[in-house]
């Protein structure tokens, strides 16, 4: 059993709620805290029994610390499994120390024990991490095994050299325990503090995506109410540009002619962009899915971006390697085409677009010659009406990028190029994309 394996089965909760991976943190601080209480406890016998030549009663000492042993190597793999931890194991973990403490001062004198005061130890540990119930469960147990211990102990049986320095000895002995639970406490409640905090970020940055994916819901809402508006206007216009173009008036003049061509190959995309539209919003659900693969995907949408940005050069680079069949999904086209719509404008001349494999991951690259992100924008990057445009309304493109992407379990950074222009790279899992498992995708890391 080893603290790696460990930390991995950690790792797989990164994205669990805050108030479980933090139970397994503090899990793990008292595992390690066992240790050292193991630790100490076996120098201590052995220094008082070796150094001091007190008897002890040995076969039983070591019993209790056998137990706390095995108690570790069972907590140890109860951690194994990703249930989470709850709070009355973490109460009947500090009980079970405290119960081993109470065992090995009741062998070696009970109350008279200097270091009776280490249940001060666990008291302020079950103070700190659990809830008010439990934290009286804990300090009652703590008087009580306290209080038996005045009563009923083994008393020291001190060789006769040391028995005119016996308060010295305690004295001593008190000084020792001071040390050693005023280091321990600082040392684990800085550590138990600093976890409840990174549960209260993420607490934070829970609460910021939910009133996100709440203004996205409210988006979605009047998209799809717009769309179904557009859609008769739309189609009514439609019908009289091929009326007109039928009209001899039109017919036989080319220029008009064409102009009539391009105002219906407009209004057809439009109506394309709407039927998209209610197609994210899940209105026209009644066809299959379209399958498609990563080259034709995004080579699709670079394509189309060509056509629509009649600007410029937009380069198109497909290192992927295999052509992964994948499911082709509308409100992803949409959010990367918005990624090359804001490149366009930024950089009309020249911008790039490249997509790679990395590991399970497929990574998609859009960069430009620019003015760049200024530290504004990318201080608030990816937050709703976040643009350098300064037109009231917009920079709603990047954040739907970002809550998409993160969505389907990926993540979107931005930044500057060293030479000038932006860069903004999507991390996307393949296992979001891919028509089954991916082979290769990442089960080594």
């Amino acid at each position: 059993m080893s603290m790696g394996r460990l930390g991995r089965a950690l790792t797989l909760l990164d994205r669990a709620a805050p108030d479980v991976t933090t139970a397994r943190k503090n899990m793990l601080l008292l595992i390690q805290l066992r240790w050292i209480a193991v630790g100490g406890q076996i120098a201590t016998i052995a220094g008082v029994h070796l150094g001091f030549g007190v008897e002890l009663p040995l076969a039983h000492m070591g019993l209790t610390l056998a137990g706390l042993l095995a108690l570790n190597v069972l907590t140890l793999l109860r951690l194994q499994s990703l249930a989470p931890v709850t709070e009355a194991e973490l109460f009947v973990a500090l009980a079970l120390d405290m119960f081993g403490l109470a065992v090995q001062l009741h062998l070696s004198g009970g109350a008279t024990n200097p270091f009776a005061f280490l249940f001060l130890l666990q008291v302020t540990l079950g103070v700190v991490l659990l809830p008010a119930g439990f934290a009286v469960g804990i300090v009652v147990f703590a008087v009580l095994a306290f209080g038996v211990l005045t009563r009923f102990y083994e008393p020291l049986n001190l060789p006769s050299q040391h028995g005119h320095d016996l308060f010295a000895l305690h004295i001593d002995g008190m000084f020792a325990c001071f040390a050693m639970v005023a280091a321990l406490l600082a040392t684990f409640v800085a550590r138990i503090a600093r976890n409840l905090s990174q549960r209260d970020v993420r607490l934070a940055e829970l609460r910021q995506q939910a009133a996100e994916e709440d203004h996205i819901v409210r988006m979605g809402l009047l998209a799809s109410g717009a769309a179904h508006e557009l859609g008769t206007p739309l189609a009514t216009l439609d019908v009289i540009l091929t009326d007109w173009r039928r009209m001899p008036t039109f017919a036989d003049d080319p220029a008009l002619a064409g102009e009539l061509d391009d105002m219906r190959a407009e209004v057809r995309r439009c109506k394309a962009i709407v039927t998209g539209i209610l197609l994210s919003a899940g209105e026209a659900r009644g066809e299959a899915p379209t399958v498609t693969s990563v080259g034709a995907f995004f080579g699709d949408i670079v394509d189309d971006r060509r056509e629509a940005r009649a600007v410029g050069r937009i380069d198109y680079e497909d290192s992927f390697g295999d052509d992964l069949p994948i499911v082709a999904d509308p409100a992803l086209k949409q959010v990367l085409s918005a990624v090359i719509d804001n490149a366009v404008d930024a950089s009309p001349r020249w911008v790039g677009v490249s997509v790679e494999r990395e590991g399970g991951d497929l990574v998609l690259t859009v960069h430009d010659d620019g003015p760049g992100f200024t530290e504004a924008t990318l201080a608030e990057f990816g937050k709703p009406y976040n643009s350098s445009k300064g037109k009231p309304g917009r920079g709603l493109g990047l954040f739907l990028v970002v809550n998409v992407v993160r969505k389907l379990g990926g993540a979107v950074t931005a930044g500057n190029r060293p030479g000038g222009g932006a860069v903004v790279t999507l991390t996307l899992p393949l296992a979001a994309l891919a028509i089954g498992k991916a082979h290769g995708d990442g089960d080594d890391g």
